[in-house]
């Protein structure tokens, strides 16, 4: 692979797992410095010994994204130890209750998807931005899904803060567009990961029945297009949520 993100940092959210780590190390293999960030602390050790192997310059932090002290105390470790951000992204989220008509859909459960998917974007966006705005330059890219695009049945809390994420990335690109920042997200479709090893059976069939190829994603074609979109390369796009999603999206 080529090193396009040579004396470049990247802070990834959801790195102990899943697309952060696979995003990771697409980035370590291509120059990155990497940090990623978990709640996961266990997890997030092994993360990043594999992520390692791609390169030396990996290292972690523990991260609880909807906690906002936290997150402003590891963007001002990052400060303190790189003086630079060039990438974030953020990949930590949850599933929340699956096969759930609204009416049996708790205000607790639907608190706690939105704490993690929503507030948790904001936050890692908001603190994110200052630190990139220093040097005019900066890119990122919050994972969404096509559940916030076309809604899943059953997953309200899921589905709307999944579409939150959307306008989030929509609003806060136009506000940077000049500044030489971008923020963009990505909706996939059902990716083969830990985070929907859990999801009821009917549940994952119901989604993958949609999809025209007929199988699952894998993290790795997730990790190369997040990569395209948070690379040099991607100057003229902000604002926009790319699909990955076999076919599944229609717009």
């Amino acid at each position: 692979m080529n090193k396009r993100f040579e004396n470049q940092v990247a802070l990834i959210t959801g790195g102990a797992d899943g697309l952060g780590k696979a995003i990771g190390y697409r980035l370590a293999a291509e120059g990155a410095t990497v940090i990623l960030a978990d709640k996961n602390e266990d997890k997030l050790a092994m993360a990043i010994a594999e992520v390692s192997k791609a390169s030396t310059k990996v290292s972690g932090l523990p991260l609880d994204i909807a906690d906002e002290d936290a997150v402003r105390r590891v963007y001002k470790q990052v400060s303190d130890q790189f003086g630079r951000l060039d990438i974030m992204v953020n990949a930590a989220g949850i599933v929340g209750p699956t096969s759930t008509p609204i009416e049996d859909y708790s205000a607790i459960a639907f608190d706690d998807v939105y704490r993690v998917n929503l507030k948790g974007a904001f936050l890692m966006t908001k603190y994110a931005i200052p630190l990139m705005a220093k040097r005019n330059y900066g890119r990122i890219l919050l994972i969404a899904s096509i559940a916030g695009k076309e809604g899943n049945p059953n997953m309200v809390g899921y589905s709307a803060t999944k579409a939150g994420v959307i306008g989030l990335v929509k609003g806060v690109g136009k506000e940077y567009a000049t500044k030489g920042i971008t923020v963009n997200g990505l909706a996939p479709a059902v990716i083969k990961t830990a985070m929907n090893a859990d999801t009821a059976p009917e549940q994952l069939k119901y989604m993958t029945d949609k999809i025209p190829m007929g199988r699952l994603g894998t993290v790795e074609e997730v990790a190369s297009v997040a990569s395209w979109i948070v690379s040099p390369e991607a100057s003229f796009s902000t604002g926009f949520t790319f699909d990955i999603s076999g076919g599944r999206a229609t717009y």
